[in-house]
């Protein structure tokens, strides 16, 4: 009878690396299902870049977005006002198109201080657009249709159809293309709780009833009475503030002469001023005696409010600073 003769060190060596092989391989099994798992967790939506690539339609059709948006561009008031408050600060913007001081709103200032300017917004200059390098832009059919195509070679562009009246479904679009879709739903659903709850202070300090707001825009040309199918007016009427017969309408605006002027009267009356007031009547409108007999007029309750807030902002932050000028004017605190 043979006796086996022990293994070879080496032997012994290369065996037990086999086995702690063979051992780790069979934990990796077992712990199979809780791999694919995190594997699969980068893919869910909380991940940075989750949901991309993603297509967005919009106004100008079906744009495809390959990647999470970082260097955007935004060509109106309305867009800058989204981004910024989404927490994006944005390469390129432009001004608003009706502001006599220039440059961009002062109350999103501080968020906009590394932004180039990319405009006139009549005519954004495409190749300053080219040279930030965007990979998205953001903008409207009826300020920028005839550039579409331009834009859309620099990058991803996404339109909605106007300004203005839907800027809330506007929100919408601009955070779909970011990526953001829960941040903006939980801005705006904080703000229109904010101000319902103004409305709320208001009537109780009313003894139950709302009173009258009535918006005068002093511009080139006649003079505009602001009514409920505009930016301020969706604001008033997220409120619940009463409106006069004048502005009670489903409707952008209606534009009045000095002579028309009485049509403005309401409980307050908030004026903002677009141009120079030298190219406005509003020298003529206020030496007016109809003017001067508003009941507001006599009252105290004629507020001079920011026209880069309450028309040209035309975003959830614009909002909010609306309400604060409205619960000042009321005589309320603005809710936090």
């Amino acid at each position: 009878m043979t006796v086996p003769r022990p293994a070879p060190k080496r032997m012994r060596r290369v065996s037990t690396a086999l086995l702690a092989v063979i051992i780790g391989s069979s934990a990796l099994a077992a712990c199979g299902g809780d791999d694919k798992n995190e594997a699969e967790g980068a893919d869910k939506p909380a991940a940075s870049g989750a949901g991309f690539p993603r297509s967005v339609t919009h106004a100008m059709g079906t744009t495809e977005i390959k990647k999470k948006p970082k260097r955007v561009v935004v060509l109106d008031t309305g867009e800058l006002d989204d981004v910024t408050m989404l927490g994006i600060t944005p390469v390129g913007a432009v001004s608003p198109h009706m502001k006599t001081e220039g440059g961009f709103p002062s109350y999103l200032s501080a968020k906009v201080r590394s932004t180039k300017d990319v405009g006139p917004m009549a005519e954004p200059n495409i190749e300053r657009i080219m040279s930030l390098k965007p990979d998205l832009i953001l903008s409207s059919k009826v300020r920028h249709a005839k550039v579409y195509d331009k834009l859309k070679g620099i990058a991803p562009t996404v339109f909605t159809e106007t300004t203005g009246a839907p800027w809330k479904d506007n929100l919408k679009v601009h955070a779909k293309a970011l990526g953001l879709e829960k941040e903006a739903a939980s801005a705006m659903d904080a703000y229109e709780k904010r101000a319902r709850a103004l409305g709320e202070e208001i009537k109780k300090k009313n003894d139950g009833k709302m009173p009258t707001a009535s918006v005068v825009r002093f511009v080139a040309g006649p003079t505009r009475l602001y009514q409920k199918q505009s930016f301020s007016g969706i604001v008033l009427s997220d409120t619940g503030l009463r409106r006069p017969e004048s502005q009670d309408v489903d409707k952008p605006m209606l534009e009045v002469s000095p002579e028309q002027i009485d049509k403005a009267d309401a409980d307050m009356v908030f004026v903002t001023v677009a141009d120079d007031p030298k190219k406005t009547q509003q020298d003529a409108v206020q030496e007016n005696p109809l003017w001067k007999g508003l009941g507001a007029v006599k009252n105290g309750k004629v507020v001079q409010v920011p026209d880069e807030t309450w028309m040209s902002g035309i975003g959830v932050q614009a909002a909010n600073h609306v309400l604060d000028d409205i619960a000042k004017a009321a005589g309320v605190d603005a809710p936090k």
